[in-house]
């Protein structure tokens, strides 16, 4: 599949980048023609970036034949430490130095994008972190052009919930000794933390992403979600990984919004979906049809 890469820049300055895969035009081989949709947004979990995302790559038939354009860009979040061009210079982000609550501008900034390319009707599609971005985002900054949401395996970044998880204790030790390095002034301080995975952050991007005030927590926002939604998760992930652990459950129970939302279960799958890729476009494919009527 041949693609265009192409630059966003949002509106505090940073560029970001991406690759835009075109749709196929009407009466294509396989293409949907009476999607509501122009294209899919598609955001990259934690640490990792457009080009390399495992689960995008099993997705990318299934929209193309649905008759969308795919774009699959970067956030400020993309790898774990990367250099950014912004208006004022050089900058160190990355998923060890991100704010979440940036992505507002990230997610903006490429639906901007899209309808500049006259591709004015979205779904965005994020995993893991990226579904979170999604969720986040949408809520506290709506979007015209975001017509639907498909978040794959949003974690659950909840204090109060890993503090009453198996792994409490691991948890806790991490969290207070980032909120005493913050406490000292050493909020950028980087950590190596292994809960709810390994990886490497700042003492400050820890507590924000993970503290008491439970910014994150896209439960609590589905009631804000400005569009019809689908939540899938891996029967797997929701068996040992404590961001899961009831997930799909507690989006089910949360309360209703001026929206429709969907929970599916992917039988098998891990939080990666190896091997149950095929499923999980089965089951968006589906969603999106019966949501906007293709």
């Amino acid at each position: 599949m041949l693609v265009e890469l192409v630059q966003a820049t949002t509106a505090d300055g940073l560029r970001l980048d991406g690759a835009l895969l075109p749709r196929r035009e009407r009466g294509a081989a396989g293409a949907g023609n009476d999607l509501g949709l122009d294209a899919v947004l598609c955001l990259h979990g934690a640490g990792s970036h457009f080009y390399g995302s495992s689960i995008f790559p099993g997705l990318l038939d299934t929209f193309a034949e649905l008759g969308l354009a795919v774009l699959r860009v970067n956030t400020r979040g993309h790898d774990i430490v990367s250099t950014a061009a912004s208006e004022r210079g050089p900058k160190r982000l990355g998923g060890a130095f991100e704010i979440v609550d940036d992505c507002r501008h990230d997610v903006a900034g490429w639906l901007d994008f899209l309808v500049e390319r006259g591709l004015p009707r979205v779904a965005v599609v994020g995993h893991s972190l990226g579904a979170v971005k999604a969720i986040y985002a949408l809520s506290h900054a709506p979007h015209e052009a975001a017509r639907g949401v498909v978040a794959i395996s949003p974690p659950r970044l909840s204090y109060r919930h890993f503090r009453q998880s198996p792994r409490d204790a691991e948890f806790f030790a991490a969290i207070t000794t980032a909120q005493e390095h913050v406490a000292a002034g050493r909020g950028a301080a980087l950590m190596e933390v292994t809960f709810p995975l390994p990886y490497l952050i700042t003492a400050a991007g820890y507590v924000d992403k993970y503290g008491p005030a439970e910014r994150y927590n896209f439960v609590e926002l589905l009631d804000r979600t400005p569009c019809p939604a689908l939540f899938t998760f891996g029967e797997v992930e929701m068996e040992n990984n404590a961001a899961f652990f009831g997930l799909a459950e507690a989006v089910e129970r949360a309360p209703a919004g001026p929206f429709d939302r969907d929970v599916a279960t992917i039988a098998g799958a891990n939080h990666f979906y190896v091997g149950t890729t095929s499923a999980l476009a089965e089951c968006i494919a589906g969603w999106l049809r019966g949501a906007f009527g293709g």
